[in-house]
C-alpha cells in the first residue's frame, strides 16, 4: 500500500467562503475559552484549529449549505429541519461518559475537551449514503488521543457511541411518530477509531459546531457514509463485541455496520457509483455530478484495515 502524502494546497485556492479567510486571521490569537462563549445558544462561536496537511483538492462546500442541508433526525427528517428546529437545543453544559473496557473510565466535560486536546483543522470529503457529498473544514482532534487518555484494555475490540436524548429540546424525538429508536447509537472497530483520519469534531469553518451539525461534539470518519458520523455524543464505551448501530438495526439489509463508501455496492434506493456535490452547479440534481471514489478517496490510508474482507458482504 502506497504511503499517504496529503496534497499541500493553500486555503485561498480551495475556499469559496471569503469571510472564512478573514476570520482565520482575526482568530489566530484568540483564547480557546472564547469557543465556549456561545453556551446555551444555537449560535456558533469562533474556534481556532491548527492547520494540518489533511486537505483535498476539492473546493469547500459553502458554509451556508453545510449548515442548512443536514440529516439529523432528532430535529426532523427534512434537510432544512435541523437548522430550523434546533434553536432550543443547549450544547452547554455538556459531559461525555467514557467507559467500558478501559483502565481509566471517566466523565469529561466539554470545557476540558476544548482545553486539553489540541484542536486541528481537517479538510475532508463527506459522502452521504443518499449519494450527495460535501467538502468540509472540520476542527477537532484524533479519537486516538481520547482513547490513550482512558487506556483501553486488551479485551477491547470496538468503540460504541451514543447521542443525547432530550425530546424537550429535540422535537424529532417527541410525538407519536418516531423516525428511529432513540438514543441514536453507532460504533467502530477499535483499529478504525485509532486510524489517524478518525476525529471527534468540535467545530467547522472556524467556529464551534452549530446545533444542527452536532454540537458540541461529533464523530467524523471520512471514508464512511455520513450516517456513521454520530452527533451530539454523550457516551463512548469500549466493548469486546460489535456494538449496535441505529441504521443497521432499523434496516440491516440496507445499512451495514461498516458503511465504507463503495461505488460497487449500491443502496436499494441509491446508486453509489456517482454522487452530486452540494453547492456546485444548478443542474437537474442541484449539484455537480462526480464519480464516487472507493473509501471516499481515502483508500491509501484505510484499505489495509479491511484486508481479506469481502466488502460486498461486510458493507
Amino acid at each position: 500500500m502506497a504511503a499517504y502524502r496529503p496534497p499541500s494546497i493553500a486555503s485561498s485556492e480551495i475556499t469559496p467562503h471569503q469571510v472564512y479567510l478573514s476570520r482565520r486571521t482575526f482568530m489566530a490569537g484568540a483564547a480557546a475559552g472564547l469557543a465556549l462563549s456561545g453556551a446555551g445558544s444555537a449560535l456558533a462561536a469562533p474556534l481556532v484549529g491548527k492547520p494540518t496537511a489533511y486537505k483535498v483538492d476539492d473546493k469547500l462546500t459553502p458554509q451556508k449549505d453545510v449548515t442548512t442541508y443536514n440529516n439529523f433526525y432528532e430535529f426532523g427528517v427534512g434537510k432544512a429541519d435541523p437548522a430550523q428546529n434546533s434553536g432550543e437545543f443547549k450544547p452547554r453544559p455538556w459531559t461525555i461518559e467514557v467507559g467500558g473496557l478501559v483502565a481509566k473510565p471517566q466523565v469529561i466535560d466539554i470545557e476540558t475537551v476544548m482545553k486539553e486536546f489540541a484542536m486541528e483543522e481537517r479538510i475532508y470529503r463527506m459522502r452521504c449514503v443518499e449519494a450527495w457529498s460535501m467538502v468540509i473544514p472540520w476542527i477537532g482532534f484524533p479519537i486516538s488521543a481520547l482513547l490513550d487518555r482512558v487506556e483501553p484494555l486488551g479485551s477491547a475490540k470496538y468503540v460504541a457511541f451514543q447521542t443525547v436524548v432530550r425530546p424537550e429540546e429535540m422535537p424529532g424525538q417527541g410525538g407519536f411518530f418516531q423516525a428511529l429508536d432513540w438514543p441514536y447509537v453507532e460504533g467502530l472497530r477499535l483499529d478504525e477509531a485509532r486510524n489517524p483520519l478518525a476525529i471527534l469534531a468540535t467545530g467547522l469553518y472556524g467556529e464551534t459546531l452549530p446545533n444542527q451539525n452536532g454540537a458540541p461534539i461529533r464523530l467524523v470518519v471520512p471514508w464512511k457514509y455520513g450516517f456513521k458520523g454520530i452527533k451530539s455524543i454523550v457516551k463512548i464505551t469500549l466493548t469486546e463485541k460489535e456494538p449496535p448501530s441505529t441504521w443497521n438495526l432499523s434496516a440491516p439489509k440496507e445499512y451495514g455496520f461498516y458503511a465504507n463508501v463503495n461505488p460497487q455496492v449500491d443502496h436499494p434506493r441509491w446508486s453509489q457509483a456517482s454522487e452530486r456535490r452540494i453547492g456546485e452547479g444548478d443542474g437537474l440534481f442541484g449539484g455537480r455530478r462526480l464519480d464516487t471514489l472507493p473509501f471516499n478517496g481515502y483508500a491509501d490510508q484505510v484499505a489495509s484495515l479491511y484486508s481479506g474482507m469481502d466488502l460486498k458482504k461486510s458493507f
